[in-house]
């Protein structure tokens, strides 16, 4: 049986590996595919490709990136596989919503120094200046310099959007992140989608309203889903007529739980839900 992975992140955006390291775990794992899906940023495609060729790796490798969108006031994460990373507009608008997570967290920092906590965005890119810096980075600041004992404790504190610290982003709308994805080529599909918290109801009207809209996908297999979850993400995705997808979601040591490929332990996506996907854009295998 061949295994994949269709979510993995870089230290191009909250990841700890880089592109090449990411390829060198995938092989190390068995797998016999895997993407980079980084936020809101093509950055390291170029290097993952290299890096495949360069380590002569047996496996194959799927350009991709994660996008975040606006859903009633929450971060919903829109995946594109198979995208073309040259392509003009996704670049365009990768660059403005990373100027606008810039800018939040630029307000973020300002108003954690005023509760004494000596944060800069220089040190949240300390040796990685082209990083894509997320709240990840800011809890591993917290960690690092023991204001926080551990991420959770971070993010409970002094990141989640109940804090006073927190800053509200200004998101494209997920209609105009399915456009962009597809116009590059690229295959669509819904992240982690128990991971928003919605109720049953308001997780089936987004999926719907998505759907309509042009979503290809949606992760079925996921490191933080249970069995049961497995059943009822399958169920909506049938209801909706959306391919089965599936990933980690690794951040290296940023998540030190969830490994490429495996996830917690558990996971086992099949090759089959990447044919099943890269036939709907005719993507080589």
């Amino acid at each position: 049986m061949k295994y994949i992975d269709l979510h993995t992140h870089s230290n191009y955006s909250d990841g700890t590996c880089s592109p090449a390291e990411l390829v060198t775990r995938a092989v190390q794992k068995g797998l016999s595919a895997f993407a980079l899906t980084d936020h809101d940023t093509v950055a390291g495609i170029s290097d993952a490709i290299n890096a495949v060729e360069e380590q002569h790796a047996p496996l194959k490798f799927i350009p991709g990136t994660e996008l975040s969108v606006a859903y009633k006031k929450r971060d919903i994460h829109i995946t594109g596989l198979f995208i073309n990373h040259d392509n003009a507009a996704l670049k365009g608008a990768a660059a403005l919503i990373i100027k606008r997570r810039d800018d939040r967290n630029l307000e973020m920092a300002e108003n954690l120094r005023k509760a004494g906590i000596p944060i800069t965005i220089e040190a949240l890119k300390e040796n990685n200046p082209d990083t894509v810096v997320t709240r990840a980075h800011f809890a591993r600041f917290l960690v690092d310099n023991k204001i926080t004992a551990t991420p959770a404790e971070a993010f409970k504190k002094y990141l989640n959007t109940d804090t006073p610290y927190y800053v509200p982003r200004k998101y494209i709308e997920p209609e105009e992140g399915l456009e962009l994805i597809r116009n590059a080529g690229g295959v669509p599909v819904l992240a982690h989608p128990l991971h928003y918290k919605l109720k049953e109801p308001e997780l089936e009207k987004l999926v719907k309203r998505l759907a309509f809209a042009g979503l290809i996908g949606i992760e079925v297999f996921y490191s933080n889903h249970s069995v049961s979850d497995e059943a009822y993400v399958k169920k909506l995705a049938r209801r909706y007529n959306l391919l089965p997808s599936g990933g980690s979601d690794f951040h290296g040591d940023n998540k030190p739980a969830i490994d490429i490929g495996t996830g917690r332990g558990n996971l086992a996506i099949p090759y089959k839900y990447l044919e099943a996907l890269a036939s709907t854009c005719n993507y080589p295998l």
